[in-house]
């Protein structure tokens, strides 16, 4: 039998990805020796924490990756830990220097959509869009990340299931993952029942280190849950993602409908654009298949003709997503509505917006087309 290669092993290791960093270990340079005796490999891969919690995994995953190496009988996994300079070179290979670190998704290069949520006032079901709006992207096949950026409102992480507190290597966190979408909260560090008393400056430092100091890695779309209003939050996220688009979520009562046109309004003033008008709890749908509207009708439409107006710019009514129990016993489960049921009109309605928002290309504007004058 032919005596198995490093480079054949190393290349069998690039298949091994971090479940947290989600790239693969070589790259991440966490595999600092190969030895190969006969058959016999013995890989020692370099975990960025020591006592990763995910160390069985990435055991798992390199001893089958390996053995499926030509010429290999036997594998053995030594863990051993990044020293600080490692973690500092890793963190830098993916960041950048830490002097130089700005946001990812203003880069020119960037194609990630932006979007981010609001309402003008709360109990609208803005945070519940998010959460199956990002799982219903994710099943698309896209990457997606969610910032619940409700600092005092925080729920994103409950309505995915999510608890504990994200990893930190040195100074960049690595947010969770909950059903392929990668999901950053303040509630990941706040004590349960512990109320958040900060001031706008403490919320914009909040939100500037979840967009600079968290790996996201490359993704197609970037969700931010904002809290109602027009308050610090819109405000700092105009300032630090100008290229960001609005989502206004009404219900289609008049005077619900009234306070979205305020929140969407705030475009004319941060020039940011809007992306559209979503409509929750529209109807009804009772056992005779009638329905019933417990909301009345037409704010949404209304919110979106008037923005029209407003901004002089056409602003659709992108999604009309009926009401439905299962939704909020869904976000108190952690189990989002749409992977659950996903045959029903709320699902669907769900599946569209994706379709529609996951297609839409992010804007030219700042980018190079690598083109020079001849």
């Amino acid at each position: 039998m032919t005596e198995p290669t490093e480079q054949a092993v190393r290349d069998a290791l690039t298949t091994v990805i971090d479940p947290e960093i989600r790239r693969n270990i070589v790259e991440l340079d966490m595999v600092d020796d190969i030895t190969i005796e006969g058959g016999k490999v013995t890989v020692t891969v370099l975990l960025t924490i020591a006592g990763c919690p995910l160390k069985g995994t990435i055991t798992k995953d390199t001893t089958a990756a390996v053995s499926q190496v030509e010429g290999v009988t036997e594998v053995a996994v030594v863990l051993g830990t990044m020293t600080t300079e490692q973690r500092t070179a890793m963190r830098e290979k993916l960041q950048g220097a830490g002097s130089s670190r700005d946001i990812p998704f203003n880069r020119p290069d960037s194609l990630t959509k932006v979007y981010a949520i609001a309402s003008g006032k709360g109990g609208v079901g803005k945070s519940s869009i998010t959460a199956n709006l990002a799982v219903s992207l994710a099943r698309t096949g896209l990457r997606v990340g969610v910032v619940d950026a409700d600092i005092y409102g925080f729920s994103i992480p409950g309505m995915l299931g999510l608890s504990g507190q994200p990893t930190r290597v040195d100074d960049m966190i690595i947010p969770q993952v909950a059903f392929d979408v990668k999901v950053m909260s303040i509630g990941m560090f706040v004590p349960p029942n512990q109320a958040v008393v900060w001031r706008g400056p403490m919320l914009h430092r909040a939100l500037q280190q979840f967009l600079t100091d968290v790996f996201w890695g490359d993704l197609d779309v970037l969700l931010l849950d904002l809290p109602p209003g027009t308050g610090d939050i819109a405000i700092s996220v105009a300032q630090l993602l100008p290229q960001s688009e609005l989502l206004v979520v009404t219900t289609p009562q008049q005077a619900a409908a009234q306070v979205a046109e305020r929140a969407g309004s705030i475009t004319t003033q941060t020039n940011q654009r809007l992306a559209g008008v979503i409509e929750n709890m529209s109807w009804m749908q009772m056992p005779d298949g009638t329905r019933m509207d417990v909301f009345g009708t037409g704010g949404g439409a209304s919110v979106a003709a008037n923005l029209s107006e407003t901004t002089g710019a056409e602003v659709e009514l992108i999604a009309q997503i009926p009401l439905d129990t299962r939704v909020r016993e869904g976000s108190d489960a952690g189990t989002p509505f749409v992977l659950a049921h996903p045959d029903s009109p709320a699902a669907e309605a769900f599946t569209s917006m994706a379709a529609a928002l996951g297609q839409r290309a992010r804007g030219l504007s700042g980018k190079s087309l690598g083109l020079s004058p001849v």
